[in-house]
């Protein structure tokens, strides 16, 4: 790979740089020295790599990828920008084309790459094994604890934490004090323990995420489950595995369950001992502890795609068909308000995110989340969060607080992550008094079940209503539930998108349009079966057309099937 710097005053640099992992910094001791121009002394460690760059930012927030402040470990794609301070870093394949140098301008100085016991950032992450070797756990233990002591003794983390130090500054210090503490042990470390595999847990346990960081890094690793601190387990391809990372103690998954709560203004202690959060990059975090977790702190983190699905990656997926999308993002944008219903890890929250794409892009939307993970890309969101209450029981806004606060926004959109409580009432009532077009997800085992669901919701919102009064105001409001099952193989899949059509008497009419029916699995353990139109068309069709929005009668064929 090329690196073309281009300086404050304007000149460029490129040299020739190969893969190795490098420590860039205005100090004269990085391997690549930019001076001045606003750049810290330890800024970023870069990782090349053959087929890739990845970094990770030093600074808490001053490097720029494409225009966008990262926090963190971040991929650099070939020809992207990325500011350093006043300077400009691109990595490129093909030297580009000479640019004279003016002899008074600041060289950026490269050196040789670092030793690899630098800690990488995620792209040169260890690997994730599955298979455990319990010997080499124990003694793994033992050192760490002996040098995590070390550490303590060496420097008070906390009290630089606490003293508000820069935070480039605070890694720099503790990795410089690990690499140190790890070059005199080396000698003694056991077989099977390597100096620079050493270095970076206990660098990842004193001031990153721990064990779990290289899980994070990893993209097949679909959720992370810490039960106490010896055992994690990944979910990869909808199957669960335990890996080989364990933490030092209970107390260091603690410290790093705090370390994500902490930012969000949340809490977890004795008096509150489980919570709900999110990472930065919008995954979804639980965590709970002793008195009500048995065998210690217990942290769960379902991880969302960097790169957010988009509709045709479900079509290519098998989530569902072309047909499907087609038609769904037809009632979106006529305004339907659909539910998206499902069990617990089915794809709910994904789904609602992709139909959320098809919102117009002119309107007005709000967002109302209990832990903010919906990726709308359209330029007029508005995202709420609820807030727990404070250490005092006082403070805390619900999502139903929010849904009633929204409707004083002047929405075009309310999109609800979850209902599961009072909420529903609310929703409903907006769907039936012009707020049309809402979207939200429910927990059910059915799309028949949706509208049991929904009515016992209602009831919790402590509104002494009859069933037959609610079942109306469901029957009323919502047009499409959209049903999605994780299925045996790990797949998701939308099961079935039905038409909530009226009532007759106590019982609520629907019809499904789209149906997936499994006929078996295949040698390999996946699904077989296929997507089928039942052949029943919508009543609202004419609603859709008079909206201006045109809907092909052919996706509803039922000679149309896509199998799988």
């Amino acid at each position: 790979m090329y690196l073309e710097i281009k300086k404050p005053d304007g000149t460029i640099q490129v040299t020739d740089l190969p893969p190795g992992l490098y420590m860039v910094g205005s100090e004269a001791e990085n391997q690549i020295v930019l001076p001045g121009g606003g750049v810290f002394g330890r800024h970023l460690i870069l990782n090349l790599r053959e087929h890739g760059c990845w970094i990770e930012d030093l600074t808490f927030g001053e490097t720029l990828v494409g225009g966008s402040v990262i926090h963190g470990r971040a991929e650099v794609l070939e020809g992207q920008s990325l500011q350093v301070g006043s300077y400009g870093l691109r990595f490129l394949s093909e030297r580009p084309a000479p640019v004279r140098i003016e002899p008074d301008a600041a060289v950026a100085h490269v050196a040789a790459p670092v030793p690899a016991a630098t800690p990488p950032p995620p792209a040169a992450h260890l690997p994730v094994r599955t298979e455990r070797d319990e010997r080499v756990l124990t003694q793994r233990q033992t050192v760490k604890q002996q040098i995590h002591k070390e550490l303590l003794e060496r420097m008070d983390i906390k009290r630089l934490t606490a003293a508000h130090i820069n935070e480039g500054e605070l890694h720099r210090r503790v990795l410089t004090t690990v690499e140190g503490i790890v070059k005199d042990v080396a000698p003694r470390l056991p077989v099977g323990i390597t100096p620079q595999a050493l270095v970076k847990e206990i660098y990842d346990e004193a001031v990153g995420l721990g064990a779990i960081e290289d899980l994070l890094a990893d993209p097949d690793v679909t959720e992370i489950m810490v039960n106490g601190h010896l055992k994690v387990y990944v979910e990869r391809k909808g199957r669960i595995e335990l890996t080989d990372r364990t933490f030092l103690d209970d107390k260091s998954v603690l410290a790093v369950i705090e370390r994500i709560v902490s930012p969000l203004g949340r809490r977890i202690d004795e008096s509150q001992p489980y919570v709900d959060a999110r990472l930065k990059d919008g995954s979804r975090v639980n965590a709970i502890i002793h008195p009500l977790s048995l065998i210690g702190p217990c942290l769960t983190i379902r991880k969302f795609s960097r790169i957010p699905l988009t509709a045709d990656d479900f079509v290519r997926m098998g989530t569902w068909t072309e047909q499907m999308r087609d038609f769904l993002k037809a009632c979106v944008e006529a305004r339907k308000n659909i539910i998206v219903s499902g069990g617990t890890g089915s794809g709910k929250t994904t789904l609602l995110n992709v139909l959320s794409s098809f919102l117009p892009g002119h309107e007005r939307i709000i967002t109302i989340e209990d832990a903010a993970e919906l990726q709308l890309k359209q330029d007029h969101v508005v995202s709420l969060e609820s807030r727990p209450p404070n250490i005092e029981g006082k403070g805390a806004v619900t999502i139903r607080d929010l849904v009633r606060n929204a409707l004083r926004m002047r929405p075009d959109r309310i999109v609800v992550g979850e209902c599961r409580g009072g909420e529903a009432l609310d929703m409903l009532q907006a769907m039936n008094t012009g707020h049309d077009g809402s979207l939200t997800t429910v927990h059910a085992n059915s799309p028949r079940d949706v509208v049991s669901r929904m009515e016992t919701l209602v009831l919790m919102s402590g509104m002494d209503l009859p069933i037959r009064a609610i079942r109306e105001q469901i029957t009323s409001a919502v047009d499409v539930i959209i049903h999605e099952s994780r299925l045996s193989d790990g797949s998701r899949k939308v099961i079935a998108v039905t038409e909530i059509v009226g009532s007759e008497g106590e019982r609520t009419t629907m019809q499904d349009i789209f149906v997936f029916e499994q006929s078996g699995l295949n040698a390999q353990g996946k699904v077989v079966g296929r997507f089928t139109p039942t052949g029943a068309i919508p009543t609202f069709l004419d609603d859709l057309r008079s909206r201006g929005v045109a809907v092909d009668l052919t996706l509803f064929d039922p000679k149309r099937q896509t199998t799988l």
